[in-house]
Parts: structure tokens; sequence; C-alpha cells
């Protein structure tokens, strides 16, 4: 590690009704990985943002390689070599890999777009991040995880002194995190400081040098990751002592209540078959591409499906599209919150009251602000969602409230079924646990419960029964009791015979 190259000192920063950071101090070196640590709200997103020019500081100071700053724009923050990594993908879907990567810094010749010269350039960094992916490809036509390693790679190509990575692996294969700390090694080498916001607190061991700790928008401590233990690291995030990761209640199990049977939907579902019980959370595990969301898309009506049935309560139901499974009462928590669950400039208000207005509003289709208001405020309050009131943007809230939100929208219905796609990506450990506790909650009150998640401990610590997946097909399932990683491994990897 080598000199001071980021100095923050004192920053405040208030948005309506929120003082997000108060007098919060930060440090970076050349050549380390720090991680910024804390939960959902705790202002590190906000820290990151006022350093790369995104948000201004309301007070304090701002050095970058030595330099005071009392103002700073992303231009330059980039100038100044900073870049970032934002944990929600800011891409423009319409345009190609190449594009996006040299967006606002095009090449050109005279008058003209380079393009061949951009698409060998951003081929290049890709390729140093191992990663297969055609730089004409137009970036909407891709998975999340790829989208996610386009964006590290456009940060690598601006030869940024300082790295801000929000969130970079929640959306990556092990293979692509394993290749993802070798090119963060790479940096440390080279003289790059690394700010590391994650909520995988096991991923830190491997890359972290030192840790600064945020709560509730203040600093709370900072020194040496290997003089911190794990449960001192949360304790100091949350405030409080975290006693069990993966809260298991123990329910009987009931009648069923839904059931899928051969159902198939394009490439990525065939075939698909299985049942939920009251009492009981089913996990749906699996690698990337598996075909788990598409399984969730296609049960809710926003992918078509080719063929299947569908049961409720041992009837047959129809569903073509989200608004019939609403109103069958299943419902959907999306994989990706701000593109598919949420409106992130309307108020929590009008989110949790956009899908329930047939229950809100009279026979003459005029709102009831009293029952709006009571369904909003008791949603708010069940999930301690931290807001200063209903009549926040949404957009405003830490990715874990926002999730909250999403999930309060729909259990305001009395739902029967509760899909969540990857409920704790980008939450902390504290709002993961508040979500489990939601799911038991579900469970005990006889609805059924299944969630697709990419982390095996998760799935392993919280189901009840796990149904593994693999090249759209379901190819194992096992009970919380049988169930192993290697045994999760065995069934995620049988790949049928493509000769």
């Amino acid at each position: 590690m080598g000199e001071v190259i980021v100095s923050m000192e004192h920053i405040t920063k208030v948005f309506p009704g929120v003082k997000a950071l108060d007098d919060v101090s930060f440090e970076l070196k050349s050549g380390e990985v720090m991680a910024l640590l804390g939960e959902n709200g705790a202002g590190k997103s906000t820290l990151m943002k006022i350093l790369s020019g995104v948000y201004q500081k309301d007070g304090g100071t701002l050095k970058i390689m030595g330099r005071e700053y009392d103002s700073l724009n992303p231009g330059q923050a980039l100038s100044a070599g900073v870049a970032i990594i934002h944990q929600e993908l800011n891409m423009c879907k319409d345009l190609s890999v190449a594009e996006n990567m040299f967006l606002g810094r095009e090449h050109v010749n005279g008058i003209m777009l380079n393009n061949a010269e951009m698409e060998r350039i951003a081929g290049k960094y890709l390729d140093d991040l191992g990663v297969n992916i055609d730089p004409q490809e137009t970036v909407g036509n891709l998975p999340v995880s790829k989208q996610q390693m386009i964006e590290i790679a456009k940060a690598l190509s601006v030869n940024a002194k300082i790295l801000i990575m929000d969130e970079p692996t929640s959306a990556l294969t092990s293979r692509e995190i394993k290749e993802l700390f070798a090119i963060i090694r790479q940096l440390k080498e080279q003289g790059c400081g690394i700010v590391y916001i994650s909520h995988r607190l096991e991923e830190l061991a491997h890359i972290t040098d030192r840790v600064t700790i945020m709560r509730d928008g203040k600093y709370i401590t900072s020194g040496d990751f290997q003089s911190f233990t794990m449960d001192e690291i949360i304790a100091n995030m949350v405030g409080r002592e975290i006693k069990e990761k993966f809260p298991r209640v123990h329910c009987e199990k009931g009648r069923k209540i839904f059931e899928v049977r051969g159902l198939n939907a394009g490439k990525s579902v065939r075939d698909v078959s299985f049942s939920l019980y009251e009492g009981e959370i089913v996990g749906f595990a699996g690698l990337m591409g598996a075909g788990r969301t598409e399984t969730t898309r296609a049960i809710f009506g926003v992918d078509a499906k080719e063929s299947g049935t569908l049961y409720l309560d041992d009837r047959e139901i129809k569903i073509n599209d989200p608004m019939d499974a609403i109103r069958a009462g299943i419902v959907l928590a999306p994989e990706d919150r701000k593109k598919d669950g949420l409106c992130t400039k309307l108020t929590i208000r009008e989110n949790i009251a956009l899908p329930n207005l047939d229950i809100i509003c009279g026979k003459s289709g005029v709102i009831n602000r009293k029952k709006e208001t009571e369904i909003c405020e008791e949603a708010v309050r069940n999930f301690s969602i931290k807001t200063p009131g209903v009549d926040i943007d949404a957009g405003n809230l830490s990715g874990g409230n926002q999730q909250k939100v999403v999930v309060g929208k729909w259990l305001a219905r009395n739902s029967r079924v509760v899909m969540f796609d990857e409920p704790t990506r980008g939450i902390d450990v504290g709002a993961k646990v508040e979500i489990y506790h939601l799911m038991n909650k579900l469970k005990q009150q006889g609805i059924a419960v299944m969630f697709v998640s990419s982390e095996m401990p998760e799935v392993m610590g919280i189901a009840d029964r796990i149904i593994v997946m693999c090249d759209g097909r379901i190819t194992g399932e096992l009970t919380a009791e049988e169930a192993t990683q290697n045994e999760i491994l065995k069934y995620a990897t049988q790949f049928e015979s493509k000769l």
C-alpha cells in the first residue's frame, strides 16, 4: 500500500427528509482494496457518488491525489482518475457493447465514428476479463451477469487510479467472481486503489486489505481487515449481534396449494412440474441459465407459455398475463427490482397502491385515501422500511428498502402464492435476515412460498425443500435434511448431451 489518494473528512449530505451522510470521514491508499461496509441505507453508495461526482457534498472536504475539490462533476472525477461501477446497472440497452463502453468518449475519424477501433479496444478489455462477449452485440440482449462484466471492462478502459465497485459480484457466477478477483489483484499491483462495496462478507477474505464500516449515515470504525472477526464486522454494521444468519421456523406441512404440470416456455423452461404446500418454503437452485427465473416469469404471465397447466387449490387456472396472476393471488418479486419491480420516480405510497387499485378504489373508481394510507403504512410497519414517510420517492431508498416495498405491495392483497426471484441480491446481512423472517411469516400464515437464489448457503439455510434445475429442466429434488452442496451441484450440472 502506498500514499493516500483519497481523503474525505467530515462529509455531510442531506436529501429531502433524509440526512444521508452525517460527519463521515474516509481514506483510500494506492495499491489497496478498501472494503466499505454497512447495511442498506448506511450511506456507502451516497459517499461514493460524492467521490465520483454524481452527488455534490453539502459539507466537509474532499481531496483526490492531494488536490482539494469544492465541487465535482462526473467528468471532473473521471479526469481525476475516479471510475465507478454502480450497483444498479446504467446501460443503454439499445446500443452495442462497444458503444456503451465508449459513450461520451467516442473515437472518431474526422466527423465519423471509428466503430472498428472502439470494438477492437472493447474486445481487448473484455478478453482481459476472460469474458466471451461480442463487442457488436446489443446490450439489451445480454443477461445481467454479462452486463455487469461490461461495466467492469468499461471502468478498466479509462485507466482509473481509483476504482469504486458497488456490489460488483451480485449477478456473477463463481467462475466470473474468481476472474474478477484476479483482475482486482492485478490492478492492486499496478497501484490502483479500489473501494469494494459488498454484502457478501465471505468474499472479503480473498481480496480485502482494510475495512471502513458505516451505520445510519455515520462513520463507525476502520482498520486492517485481519484485525476484525466476522462477528465484529457484522455487529459494527448492524449495531447488534446477529445470532442466527438463517432463521428457520418449523411448520407442519399442510395441503397442496399450487401445482404446475408440464410447463414449457421457450428454450429455458422444458416440461417443468412441481407442487407447493402450506407450511413450507421451496427453494429453486441451479447454475445461471438453468431456467429458474424464466419459470417464475412464465408462471406469472410475463413470458408466453407454450404448454402446461396451473392449479390453485386443485382448480385449474388460466394465466395469460400478470393481471390474471395477480387476480388469482399469485405474485412475483422479480430479480431486477429497479427495472421490473418498482417505479422509482413514484413515491412509496404510489408504488404500493398501484397494483392494488382494485381493492383501494370504490365502485365509482375513486381512490379511498384512508384505505390507501392504511395499506401503505401497514406495509412500512410490517417490513420495517426505513423511511420518514410513505410520500418519499422509492428511488431515494436503499436497495434493501426498495426490495421491501416490492414485497409489501403484493402482500397487501392477501396473496396465496408468493414467488421471490433472488430476493436478497444486493441486500445487507441485517436486511437479509428480515427477508428470511418475512418468508417464515408467510409460511406460518399458510401462504405458498417459492424462491430462486444463486447463493447455495441461503437455499440450504432457509428452504424446507429444494428443487434443482439444469438446462431448463428439473433434475432433482431434496429435502432440507438431505441437501448438501455436493448433492445440489450434482443435480445442477446434469446437462443433456447435445451430440
